[in-house]
């Protein structure tokens, strides 16, 4: 295999470096700037010969040198070049053996065993129950499960969990909305305890017609407004809080209804993308116990308590991170301390060696202090902890303007308008060319749609700001997931147009054109998941999808495969491996190839 004849390099040069003198040698085998320079490159000479006094150019014919007369089975050959790069170009019996090895190992290529044995738990998505999933909730699910994936194929085992802030304003809100403006005439009171007689005389989702997590939102909407422009209304909402808290029967009657709505609206969309939790943690439950860790931190003079009574936390010195509140001085905890008691009740509980969380930036210092803390509490140290953050993101209408989103007023954009739109246009464009007669069934259009829409996120750094563009996730031959998806149905209509076919050997153009050009492409394919895995990101693989659908479209074009010839049944091979990557990639990405389109 190719990951065996990269780990023989990577051994060698490290053994060289050693007998150079050079300390705990790093070698980073990274992909050729270009074809000319072979297909793998490394910059070790010219990062140590400085070190060492050496000329890079030199040090780099040395090693050349040194590696070419070791004869690495697979390695054709090594060279040298300025400024101290060092170029290894594979045999051409390497990478046909390549074509091979994909098609033997099939669904399983571009596994590895970098996090074998680890337990992992990865929190992502985490609504607030308030309002439906939005947009940004969409990107921050396919980040997450594209994490879950990319560790999972990477040999760990992964516990993917949700966490529903479940109490609070925020909710009574919600409650008050609903029984201001649920109710079925005007004359009946809004009053929780009336409604806990008359149920009937609201209104349910299905009643009014709506997806139960729109019916959240529409009731949250409502009640911010009155909440905002009512003081009296104010002092009522703030009222369910207090009754909440006291354990009201009616109040917490009226509560479980509201949720039930929300949890079933965004279990729908979590079932629509093929998403979901292992666990979901729910604040109500476990948000009084931080308290004990205040105190667990006072012993330990990790925390001070402060003239008025509040605790604060002791981070500057060893941590350079600014001192926050974790004990208000009525007694309340804050979110920090909520999440110190649910950090270590995820540790015991799952024995998880790595916790991710894929949170906002707006929650980078918070992250930070509250790993800074579990490490001083003695929870886990601070690389247990890992905050995965992302970029904004927005919708690009078809004059280009990017919409503007807000809760309160009920300006955001959903999650299943956003994937309804792109289903929509799907069906009318693909009846409009007359792509066929599959094409505007709803379980294509589906698989479809959410082909476009989780690649047009994922293909993105995560980092990056995006207007997500509904035209250009639907273009087939542009850059987007019906591209890649359109290019794996190629190929697996080759195959069956080709039926059983032999393992031919002989390669048409192995070392030039097009032919040369995909060989050489999948070559990088379990690189690139390995730098995914490394950076927690799938949009490395996206990217190299986009890469290799081009690729092997270019040589499609120039070439005849079901020609009869000798080399027709390398060129099948090729083919197989080729649909073999893509579903692999696209399986990472969440994504569920389709036969035809």
């Amino acid at each position: 295999m190719i990951r065996d004849i990269l780990q023989q390099i990577r051994n060698e040069v490290e053994n060289w470096l050693l007998s150079q003198s050079v300390v705990s040698p790093d070698v980073v085998l990274e992909r050729a700037a270009s074809p000319e320079f072979g297909e793998f490159s490394i910059n070790s000479a010219m990062r140590y010969a400085k070190k060492l006094g050496r000329n890079p150019l030199e040090f780099a014919d040395e090693l050349a040198s040194f590696l070419q007369d070791k004869a690495i089975d697979g390695l054709g050959r090594v060279e040298s070049v300025k400024p101290g790069f060092v170029n290894f170009y594979l045999s051409s019996v390497a990478k046909r053996q390549h074509v091979e090895d994909i098609i033997e190992v099939g669904s399983a290529f571009g596994s590895n065993k970098l996090h074998q044995g680890e337990k992992w738990v990865v929190e992502h998505t985490s609504p607030n129950p308030n309002k439906a999933m939005h947009i940004g909730h969409l990107r921050i699910n396919l980040i997450g499960m594209g994490i879950v994936r990319l560790m999972k194929a990477s040999g760990a085992e992964v516990v993917s969990d949700g966490l529903y802030n479940d109490r609070g304003i925020s909710i009574a809100k919600v409650m008050y909305g609903y029984l201001a403006h649920s109710k079925k005439d005007s004359e009946i009171p809004t009053d929780v305890t009336y409604w806990s007689k008359h149920k009937d005389q609201w209104f349910t989702p299905a009643e009014k017609e709506m997806k139960p997590d729109h019916f959240v939102s529409e009731c949250y909407v409502w009640g911010e407004k009155d909440f905002s422009s009512d003081h009296e209304i104010e002092k009522t909402v703030r009222k369910m809080v207090v009754d909440w808290e006291s354990n009201h029967e009616e109040t917490w009657q009226l509560w479980k209804l509201v949720l039930q709505y929300a949890y079933e609206g965004n279990e729908r969309v979590l079932r629509r993308l093929g998403s979901h939790w292992d666990k979901i943690w729910y604040e109500h439950e476990h948000y009084q116990g931080g308290k004990q860790y205040v105190e667990e931190g006072l012993n330990k003079g990790v925390f001070k308590r402060l003239e008025d009574g509040a605790v604060i936390t002791k981070l500057e010195d060893k941590y350079g991170l600014t001192d926050t509140v974790v004990l208000k001085n009525d007694g309340t905890s804050l979110y920090l301390t909520q999440d110190i008691a649910l950090t270590d009740l995820k540790k015991k509980t799952y024995g998880a060696d790595k916790l991710i969380w894929v949170v906002g930036p707006e929650q980078t210092l918070h992250m930070k202090q509250l790993f800074s803390v579990c490490e001083q509490l003695g929870i886990g140290k601070v690389s247990d902890f890992t905050h995965v953050s992302y970029g904004n993101v927005g919708l690009k209408s078809a004059e280009g303007r990017v919409a503007k989103m807000s809760s309160r007023d009920g300006t955001v954009i959903l999650a299943d308008n956003v994937i309804d739109e792109v289903k929509g246009t799907i069906i009318n464009r693909f009846l409009k060319e007359g792509r066929g007669e599959n094409s505007s069934s709803g379980d294509l259009a589906e698989k479809l749609a959410l082909t476009a829409v989780k690649f047009g996120f994922l293909k993105m750094d995560k980092m990056q700001n995006i207007a997500f563009d509904v035209e250009q996730s639907v273009d087939v031959h542009g850059d987007s997931g019906l591209y890649v998806m359109y290019s794996y149905v190629r190929t697996q209509s080759i195959l069956r147009k080709a039926g059983a076919y032999g393992a031919g050997q002989t390669a048409a153009n192995s070392e030039s054109g097009a032919e040369a050009q995909l060989l050489r492409s999948l070559l990088y394919y379990e690189s690139v998941v390995v730098k995914s895995v490394e950076e927690l990101s799938v949009h490395h693989i996206a990217q190299y999808l986009l890469e290799l659908s081009s690729e092997f479209n270019a040589w499609y074009a120039k070439e005849t495969i079901l020609d009869g010839s000798e080399a027709q049944g390398f060129k099948l091979a090729l083919v197989e491996a080729v649909g073999i990557i893509i579903q692999n990639g696209l399986n990472l990405l969440g994504i569920e190839t389709v036969d035809e389109m």
